[in-house]
């Protein structure tokens, strides 16, 4: 998505009329205007100049912004209360707000000329308040030092009438058209008057008659305190407006200047020494030192040293994460005790804390559905509000009333009517609610994600690295007859070694700990079989690995070891079989362990109103075992990753479906789901597939994100009802259909007041704990459906006989996270963008022998994964990169 600034918007019509003219660019898929930040996200294809020219053609200004995630949101919010610089500067002048202080300069200015407009007009007549002599009974002259007071207040306010006039002559009059046109009929019809009393002077017209002109007729007050008023609601507005931005200005803030490289000293010795440079200077691979209270100043892995590291900005969690060689840290977070030596391995835009700051502020670019509603009304409200003031002068008119009580009515209406508060009904919202997930370790991609999430019905969540840690142990290792435990852990270990599988990584982390200094020969000819295990060629031998159903191909299964398999199994432990040539080896059995908050987590979900299912490869019995720990409503075992999207369309045909995933086998699941949220500690992958991000990878937080889906939406409503609610009740006032006779200025002030009422409503979102399960509830009261699923009292995994559920057809995993037979990465050059992949990734999967592809432009690589059967075609997968103008540099 590009993102760029717009200026002169200044209500819901002016962001209409913008979407309006760029979606009708050829190339452009979709376009979202915000009004609260001034900007612009357009899907697409179409060149930026084309894009530019179609906003200045609407007639308001355009331009690109620069890829910095600092400096586009600094941009984005630079009309409305943040920062205004448009240009790369340090954090501190890029967070400072420059259109306040104008607007304040503004207001005061005009209150002092308005001040003494409004002694000459009501004080000497209102409250006796003294006059020169000279004005004594002189009412032209009061008249024209009204007119020259009233001139100086709307050449001060003259953006209103320069915006308001020009989007006259572009068709697409806004707010600023009804401020510019209600002041500037009270203007001209005052200045006929003056220009009446200067007749009837020469004519002889007796003094008191002249009074009563001059006090019922002359509005020159009325035009200068229409746009004065309406600045004060402006200023407010702006101060409201740039509060609701503090969480991202306080991500920003946390950006270090500087890092404390460690360089190698020249000459004799091996010694180090430490070198402040500026954080652009650092280097992806340089050693960086870090003392206590210091700031970590990019994203690196512990290499010395340990400490307690306050993690509490990107995760909202107060208490300090232990560090230890090897672990990882991350910029912006504070050393607290030790002193470690680091090794960088993000640096600039690629830090957690950067992409953070961009993924909010790209949040802020998005529209959520809902705002269509106010887009709809806001699109023909201004044109309405005109014609409706129009038939009220006309009206009052016919009745007989005298045109100077007819044009104060049909003035009302046009000052007193606000799309402001209808344009910012939603936006503000949606950004409060994005910078408290973002404060919360909660994040939220795009506006439509934090409005669906609270609507949704189910969450399915993946078992391994979700529910569970996702780093199994190897609690027990079961040899056959003649074959030694170490034999069987040596053989495993090189078999799986090739294994990106949680469980793998087990088997291997097991024999590292027992003998890692032995030299083991590699394993040819290795082939991954989706949903059943791996097979291998060691020293000659042919070995297979993975669920008993598969190794049933290769060798029988004794009872002993298939009781014991049984059993273990029904604790919610794994067993894998291993064969070599035709005779079983054994079976070494691996537990991965539940989260500590993972039942918690789902008893909030439940709490909330949803269907909690558990979607696992593993057999019916283990997948029962921590189905039963976790307290999960349903059950969906022995499901191989291809079909995880699957069940989660069938899922779709009864709610809406929230996916929670870790790892690349979750993507096309989370990408299926209504609403795709990936654990902070999972794959790249599965992060990019998501809709939400949760930074501390608990389920508690997915609970966190339905709650603040849910207050911001309401807070939504509540800001649309009162927008509509206002101009309902108001532009009747106005009209002077109730007894009560709405002066000008009080509809001025009205109008004023009720943008900024919009914005403080949002802020109250701050206040709200997102965290807090005391006051759940379900949505809108409903009983959660029953779905086609069992439930883990019962059998569970995909419904079957009690025949094919006897323990010699236990279904073995070895499917999480092994997505095909054969899995190849691909080295891509030329890939820019998310649209780059996206082509990328469907040309490939065109072909008959991909399944899945997953491009990658940061790291030029593409993951592609070939089903059973099917071979790898390197010529043909050549000429599809390669025909889509990208560089093949060969497969691994």
């Amino acid at each position: 998505m590009k993102q760029y600034q717009v200026t002169g918007m200044s209500c819901a019509a002016c962001q209409a009329r913008v979407e309006k003219a760029v979606s009708k660019v050829p190339g452009v898929e979709s376009v979202a205007v915000s009004l609260l930040t001034n900007s612009m996200g357009v899907e697409g294809e179409a060149a930026p100049s084309a894009v530019i020219e179609a906003v200045e053609k609407a007639g308001y200004g355009a331009s690109l912004k620069d890829g910095n995630p600092a400096s586009a949101f600094h941009t984005s919010v630079s009309s409305c209360g943040g920062s205004c610089s448009l240009n790369s500067a340090p954090a501190d002048d890029i967070l400072k707000d420059t259109e306040t202080p104008k607007l304040v300069k503004r207001l005061i200015l005009s209150a002092a000329f308005l001040l003494i407009l409004m002694y000459v007009s009501m004080g000497h007549n209102m409250w006796g308040f003294p006059l020169p002599s000279y004005f004594h009974h002189n009412f032209i002259g009061l008249a024209i030092l009204q007119m020259l007071l009233a001139i100086v207040v709307m050449f001060i306010n003259r953006k209103f009438f320069d915006n308001g006039f020009r989007s006259i002559l572009h068709g697409a009059p806004n707010m600023d058209t009804l401020v510019a046109l209600g002041s500037g009929v009270s203007f001209a019809w005052s200045l006929v008057v003056l220009f009446n009393m200067c007749g009837k002077i020469t004519q002889g017209t007796p003094l008191p008659d002249l009074k009563e002109i001059y006090h019922s007729q002359l509005y020159f007050e009325s035009a200068a305190m229409i746009p004065a008023l309406i600045t004060v609601g402006k200023t407010l507005e702006s101060l409201s407006k740039g509060r609701t931005t503090n969480a991202l200005k306080s991500l920003m803030k946390l950006t270090p200047k500087t890092a404390r490289i460690l360089k190698a000293e020249q000459g004799e010795g091996n010694g180090v020494t430490e070198v402040i440079v500026p954080i652009e200077q650092v280097h992806v691979g340089e050693l960086f030192a870090v003392k206590p209270g210091e700031s970590i100043p990019v994203d690196g892995v512990v290499e010395e040293g340990e400490s307690a590291v306050d993690e509490s900005a990107l995760t909202g969690e107060s208490v300090p994460v232990d560090k230890v060689p090897g672990d990882v840290v991350s910029a912006a977070t504070i050393n607290r005790s030790g002193y470690l030596r680091c090794r960088a391995t993000r640096v600039g835009e690629d830090t957690t804390l950067s992409k953070i700051i961009q993924m909010v502020s790209d949040a802020a670019a998005t529209k959520a559905p809902i705002a269509r509603i106010a887009d709809k009304v806001s699109g023909i409200f201004v044109p309405a509000v005109i014609g409706i003031a129009l038939l009220v002068i006309v009206g009052w008119l016919i009745s007989g009333q005298d045109l100077s009580f007819s044009l104060a009515r049909g003035i009302s209406v046009l000052v007193i009517s606000c799309p402001c508060a209808l344009g910012l009904a939603t936006p503000v919202a949606i950004m409060v609610g994005n910078g408290l997930g973002a404060r919360n370790g909660v994040l939220f991609k795009t506006s439509e994600a934090l409005e669906t999430t609270g609507k949704a019905d189910i969450v399915a969540l993946d078992k391994t690295g979700t529910i569970t840690s996702g780093e199994p142990r190897v609690t027990r290792i079961l040899a056959c007859d003649g074959v030694t435990e170490g034999e069987l852990l040596e053989k495993a270990y090189a078999l799986e070694k090739k294994s990106e599988h949680p469980l793998a990584r087990a088997i291997v982390k097991k024999y590292e700990e027992q003998d890692s200094t032995k030299n083991v020969a590699e394993v040819t000819a290795f082939a991954i079989h989706a949903g059943h295990g791996l097979e291998g060629r060691y020293q000659e031998m042919l070995l297979h690995g993975g669920n008993g159903e598969y190794i049933r191909r290769f060798a029988s299964i004794p009872k002993t070891i298939e009781q014991t398999a049984t059993d273990c199994a029904g604790n919610g432990e794994t067993p894998l079989f291993f064969e070599e040539d035709g005779k079983l080896m054994g079976a070494i059995v691996v537990a991965d362990t539940m989260k500590s908050d993972s039942p918690e987590g789902i008893r909030q979900l439940k709490d909330l109103g949803l269907r909690v299912v558990m979607l696992t490869g593993d057999n019916p019995a283990t997948a029962q075992a921590i189905a039963r720990k976790a307290e999960v409503d349903y059950v969906v075992a022995g499901v191989l990753p291809d079909a995880k999207a699957q069940t989660v369309k069938q899922l779709q045909e009864h709610g809406r479906v929230i996916m929670v995933g870790d790892g690349i086998n979750d993507a096309p699941a989370l990408t299926s789901a209504d609403i795709g949220i990936a654990i902070g500690a999972g794959t790249d992958v599965a992060i990019d597939s998501a809709d939400i991000v949760l930074m501390n990878s608990s389920l508690t937080d997915v609970a966190a994100a339905v709650r603040l889906s849910r207050k911001t939406l309401r807070n939504i409503h509540e800001n649309l009802f009162w927008a509509f609610f206002y101009n309902i009740i108001c532009i009747p006032i106005a009209a002077g259909i109730l007894s009560w006779k709405m002066n000008p200025m009080v509809g001025a002030a009205a109008m004023s007041i009720s943008s900024f009422t919009v914005c403080m409503n949002a802020l109250r979102l701050n206040l709200f704990n997102m965290k807090d399960p005391g006051r759940d509830r379900t949505l809108h009261g409903k009983s959660p459906a029953e779905l086609p699923f069992p439930k883990p009292d019962t059998k569970v995994g995909k419904v079957m006989s009690e025949e094919e559920t006897a323990p010699e057809e236990i279904n073995i995993p070895e499917t999480e996270g092994r997505s095909s037979t054969m899995r190849k990465t691909l080295k891509i050059e030329g890939m820019m963008c998310g649209h780059c992949e996206a082509s990328v990734k469907k040309a490939l999967e065109e072909l008959d022998f991909i399944s899945l592809a997953m491009p990658d432009h940061k790291s030029n690589t593409c993951v592609i994964e070939i089903p059973d059967g099917k071979d790898f075609d390197e010529a043909k997968v050549r000429e599809v990169i390669e025909g889509k103008d990208y560089k093949y540099l060969g497969a691994e």
